[in-house]
């Protein structure tokens, strides 16, 4: 899954409760979905993404990193996130 000039999308959670740096760097196009709650699409692979955004964070923070398909059918229902999500995957997803 990624890596191979082709982007994956990710489910990615940091606990609100910790101090994230305002700079995170998300390696890839993010949207915010809720605080601590982002979808981001990136060229790295699963365990890339988990170590780089790990290794911004305090330690200990829990973290949590999840593909998901890149699809219509693939991308997550939802509702109450924060504005712009779905047009946000529509604009990168088939």
């Amino acid at each position: 899954m990624a890596e191979s000039g082709s982007e994956a999308l990710y489910l990615l959670w940091i606990d609100p409760a910790e101090e994230v740096p305002a700079a995170l760097d998300l390696h890839g196009d993010g949207h915010p979905l809720a605080d601590g709650l982002w979808l981001v699409r990136s060229g790295l692979t699963r365990s890339r993404l988990y170590h780089r955004i790990k290794w911004q964070l305090p330690d200990g923070a829990p973290l949590l990193v999840a593909p998901l398909a890149d699809t219509r059918a693939g991308w997550p229902k939802f509702k109450g996130m924060d504005a712009g999500a779905l047009a946000w995957l529509r604009g990168g997803g088939d």
